[in-house]
């Protein structure tokens, strides 16, 4: 067979993968991106997101109408006769969500009966208990001699907390919460039900509520401290200066001007979840999915796990 007529076989090319062929310099380091890609497209994405507040603030509807989804407890197992429990109760429930071939379990960790008693003393202590005996899950896995390729993360990533609209101040209640619990995950602070305020009333409400939080040493997510470079602290300041979100939830559709909007109806007009003039949501919604996932993760990771992780391995040590 002649040298023109032998066969060609093309080398094997990734899905996405561009050819270099032209450029003698070209060593091709920048794949790696591409192979990150299609592995992580393979595992999927876990994230676990707690919802702390008083009972009638719409935590269930927020989570519902932020994953476009029925995710939220109350939306799955459905209990009309629902009373507040005495004490609270921890509950947590898992799905799976495809978009784009992107797959991801996210999981919504509900807190019923906080801040609903007389007496709400030392109520954070139940959630702070469930957030550490996450990360003892997690450290328990790690240091076993025959441990799982992939340890299975139960670790809360986030946590909302839902302040009540009442336009003054924060209570005692909620400078408690955030201040203890700041310390051990990322706490996101939002303005619940924030169409029942003015406009005026929703930004002095605001700046009462970061003037509150600088008094009491309590940093919320994003920290200023584990910005990584001028650009991460010019993009968190921005968000900095949004902290708390003013949201409103609402998983019912609507037309308005022919488009399909999420919102709620009032005699006054329809409130439109996702248009930043009338509500927050949109950011709240980048903020935990299209811009600070990952970083919210790895703040987990990183600071308040390995602050656990180092805690409790110098206790063993201590004890020896």
């Amino acid at each position: 067979m002649s040298e023109s007529a032998k066969p060609h076989h093309p080398t094997p090319q990734g899905k996405g993968e561009k050819t270099h062929g032209s450029d003698f310099s070209y060593v091709g380091i920048d794949a790696i991106l591409e192979q990150m890609r299609r592995k992580a497209m393979k595992q999927g994405f876990e994230l676990n997101i707690m919802v702390v507040g008083q009972s009638g603030l719409g935590k269930s509807t927020l989570m519902n109408t932020l994953f476009k989804s029925k995710v939220s407890r109350k939306s799955v197992q459905p209990n009309p006769e629902e009373r507040i429990p005495k004490t609270i109760e921890i509950k947590s429930i898992s799905h799976d969500i495809e978009e784009k071939g992107v797959r991801m379990k996210l999981t919504v960790i509900d807190t019923p009966g906080f801040g609903d008693q007389i007496n709400n003393e030392n109520c954070w202590q139940p959630i702070m208990k469930f957030i550490n005996d996450q990360y003892e899950a997690y450290l328990q896995e790690e240091i076993n001699i025959n441990r799982k390729k992939r340890i299975p993360d139960s670790r809360v990533h986030c946590c909302i907390y839902f302040i009540p609209p009442t336009g003054h101040c924060l209570r005692p209640l909620d400078v408690e919460f955030m201040r203890r619990l700041s310390k051990v995950v990322n706490i996101v602070p939002v303005i619940a039900k924030a169409d029942t305020l003015t406009l005026e009333e929703r930004d002095y409400f605001k700046q009462t509520i970061r003037e509150e939080l600088r008094a009491n040493g309590i940093d919320v997510y994003p920290q200023k401290e584990f910005d990584e470079d001028a650009e991460d602290r010019l993009i968190n300041d921005k968000i900095r200066e949004m902290i708390p979100f003013a949201v409103v939830g609402s998983d019912q559709e609507y037309q308005v001007n022919g488009k399909r909007i999420l919102g709620r109806k009032t005699k006054w007009g329809t409130i439109e979840v996702e248009n930043i003039a009338h509500c927050e949501f949109a950011y709240l919604r980048d903020l935990l999915i299209r811009t600070h996932m990952q970083n919210i993760k790895d703040i987990t990771g990183s600071i308040h796990y390995e602050t656990y992780r180092v805690r409790r391995l110098n206790e063993s040590n201590d004890a020896k």
